[in-house]
């Protein structure tokens, strides 16, 4: 499937569970078990973010914050809340991250929650292989409706990274708005 159709199937990812046909087709390839793939993120952790708040004209304008996240297993680990608590330039966020494992289409979503207005946002749905996690959303920014990208990355067993990005061309490029590097609390 070319890009420019992945930007007009939009929500309906999230809804259909059509990414994992994308992927590849469920008789061509035995199903990995994914139930565990956020253990790695279990406990405290200290988060330094930076936000880019011109993402498509030269991303040279960005907003540091630091911030705690402590992330809890549900149902044996299939499951995760994730709490935030973030200091910035605007004062203090808290939100909070749902991560449910669907066992079936083998794929994690992860619905963003903040405290402020209380919507849940997402929910972005994807998988991680080779120890990088790729999830895709619709999001709707500046009256657009852009394709999202979060990409958990460089993990290990005191650090992590977790990258959005948002694509205005279907996905042929994409331009960072959202940086995470979290290091282990002692």
């Amino acid at each position: 499937m070319k890009p420019t159709q992945l930007m007009q199937l939009g929500r309906v990812w999230a809804l259909t569970g059509v990414l994992a046909v994308l992927a590849a087709p469920a008789q061509a390839q035995a199903r990995r078990d994914g139930a565990h793939d956020f253990d790695f993120a279990r406990g405290a952790w200290h988060t330094h973010i930076t936000r880019v708040l011109n993402p498509f004209d030269g991303g040279d304008k960005t907003e540091t914050s630091d911030g705690t996240k402590t992330a809890t297993p549900l149902w044996g680990g299939s499951g995760w809340i994730e709490e935030l608590d973030v200091h910035g330039p605007e004062g203090n966020w808290k939100g909070a991250t749902l991560f449910l494992y669907n066992q079936k289409s083998g794929q994690w979503s992860q619905s963003y929650i903040d405290r402020e207005d209380a919507e849940v946002n997402g929910p972005e749905i994807g998988e991680f292989k080779d120890g990088r996690g790729e999830f895709y959303a619709t999001v709707k920014r500046g009256g657009r409706t852009l394709l999202a990208r979060g990409v958990w990355s460089d993990i290990s067993a005191d650090a992590h990274r977790y990258e959005i990005s948002y694509s205005r061309d279907g996905g042929r490029s994409w331009a960072a708005v959202f940086k995470a590097y979290l290091t282990r609390l002692k």
